[in-house]
């Protein structure tokens, strides 16, 4: 596995994250999606930080796969932080000069953006290093179960995003091989301004969407040739059931949670 792409990546190991029911992780990281956004202060704001420490220190990923999700948003991180730094009004004037005006608000503003912005692309990717493609499917499937009495295609839904997940890191490896071979043959992707940037990108972008339709054909004869209809009819051949273990995650994070609101409600 390439360390340096770990978005849809999934890291075999057996650690107690690993061991949890898809379900379980699925629900828990809508749990802590929910807790990044309800948090308002910085202060307050360590709390989601210790955590998502804990769970990777639980699931036994290494720190690299941290930078490697965040490597690709290093330009939108940036742009963010800018954005708000400059964008957001103020009244503690630190520094301000014709139009530029930067105060106190607008630091912790951008501060607190950017942070959250890394704590959600991190936090997501702990679920598909922890989670096996097959798995993650067997469990957005059975939480939209509920919804195939109103005729919604739960398991072509989940097939679908599980696909798509999975070849997020096949496409960037197919994207870093075409770039290469590209320079090797005098490509320029640094020089120029950015409309040159552009341009020169096209040699990239056309072979690699070739493939991308290449692949995705072979998949689909793939699947026809194995005489997949979609989820009417299938069996599986692991069963997902619901632990000890899953019920004492699920309510640790609650209290998290809780603790957080209420933390929230107290003037820090």
């Amino acid at each position: 596995m390439n360390a340096n792409i770990s978005l849809g990546q999934y890291l075999p190991g057996n650690s107690v994250v690993h061991r949890l029911d898809p379900r379980t992780k699925i629900i828990l990281m809508a749990v802590y999606i929910a807790i990044v956004f309800v948090v308002k202060t910085l202060p307050v704001f360590l709390m989601p930080v210790v955590l998502l420490v804990a769970i990777f220190a639980f699931a036994q990923v290494p720190a690299s796969y941290f930078f490697s999700a965040l490597k690709p948003m290093k330009w939108l991180l940036v742009f963010m932080f800018v954005i708000n730094l400059f964008a957001t009004q103020g009244d503690t004037v630190w520094f301000e000069w014709k139009f530029i005006r930067l105060t106190q608000e607008a630091a912790e503003q951008a501060v607190f953006m950017t942070l959250r912005l890394v704590l959600l692309v991190a936090g997501t990717s702990v679920l598909t290093l922890t989670t096996s493609p097959i798995a993650l499917t067997d469990g957005l499937e059975k939480l939209m179960s509920p919804l195939r009495k109103l005729r919604f295609p739960a398991h072509e839904l989940a097939m679908m995003m599980t696909i798509a997940l999975r070849f997020i890191p096949t496409l960037m490896e197919e994207t870093d091989r075409i770039q290469k071979a590209q320079m090797a043959r005098g490509a320029d992707f640094e020089s120029g301004n950015i409309f040159q940037r552009a341009k020169s990108m096209i040699p990239v972008l056309v072979p690699l969407f070739v493939s991308a339709f290449r692949r995705a054909d072979e998949l689909a004869l793939a699947m026809e040739s194995r005489c997949y209809h979609g989820g009417e009819g299938r069996t599986r051949m692991r069963e997902l059931h619901f632990h000890a273990c899953d019920l004492i995650a699920t309510l640790l994070l609650v209290a998290f949670m809780t603790g957080i609101i209420v933390l929230e409600k107290l003037p820090l």
